[in-house]
């Protein structure tokens, strides 16, 4: 029996049907809700965030040209962020409603892209300097959805590239942490629901490092992302 293996775009497809499920639990569930549907469905979507991180990782290993790279994720940031606030029904500037989930998860992810370059290209004769930006920049992802716990989980992930063990086991570290910050602060029922990331292992485990044949699906995410949002809004 020949042995199921999944490419890039088979991932990237996975994590829009699970991000869609998870949004539209916010839609017919709002506030994280202990109904058993509402659980399951969220359970589902947390297949989304490691998968996106996952990709980040390669993404920025991969990219010929980094620059564009993390311009094209600071619009899609942009972008997404006032999608995000319609459809969650946040004013757009920040901080108005309180200091969490003022704006979507493709802030951190952002922010993790320019780090990495930070950290591999920049300000070599000044270490203190480059610490300081890091920091700030990693802190600046606060507020968003995932806040900066999924800044640090890119990082620790991109460090671990090849090891899938590795980088879940860096995954859960920080998840574990972001769920008891989110039971003590936030809600109960989202800090249980974050044990649905370990789905993610038996999914990662099947990738063979394949791009797939469609090159539209890159492009796909990045228009049916804020898009979907739209519609919920």
């Amino acid at each position: 029996m020949k042995k199921v293996q999944l490419n890039s775009n088979h991932l990237k497809l996975i994590a829009i049907i699970a991000m869609t499920i998870d949004h539209t639990a916010d839609l017919f569930y709002p506030g994280f809700t202990a109904e058993p549907m509402s659980i399951a469905m969220h359970i589902i979507g947390r297949l989304t965030a490691p998968i996106m991180w996952f990709f980040v990782c390669e993404g920025y290993h991969y990219t010929r040209n980094i620059k564009k790279y993390i311009m094209r994720m600071g619009i899609f940031a942009i972008i997404s962020h006032f999608a995000y606030c319609f459809a969650f029904g946040i004013p757009p500037i920040p901080f108005q409603t309180g200091i969490f989930n003022q704006t979507s998860v493709m802030y951190p992810l952002f922010i993790a892209v320019v780090v990495l370059w930070i950290e591999e290209n920049t300000l070599h004769k000044y270490k203190w300097l480059k610490r300081i930006l890091i920091f700030v920049l990693i802190w600046s992802a606060f507020p968003a959805d995932w806040s900066s716990i999924a800044v640090l989980a890119i990082l620790g992930m991109y460090k671990r590239r090849s090891d899938i063990k590795g980088q879940m086991k860096t995954m859960l570290f920080w998840v574990t942490l972001y769920g008891v910050v989110s039971f003590f602060f936030v809600s109960k029922v989202y800090a249980l629901v974050l044990i649905g990331v370990v789905l993610v292992y038996p999914v990662l485990k099947l990738y063979n490092g394949e791009k797939g044949k469609v090159n539209w699906m890159k492009w796909f995410f990045y228009i049916y992302y804020p898009a979907h949002l739209v519609v919920i809004g």
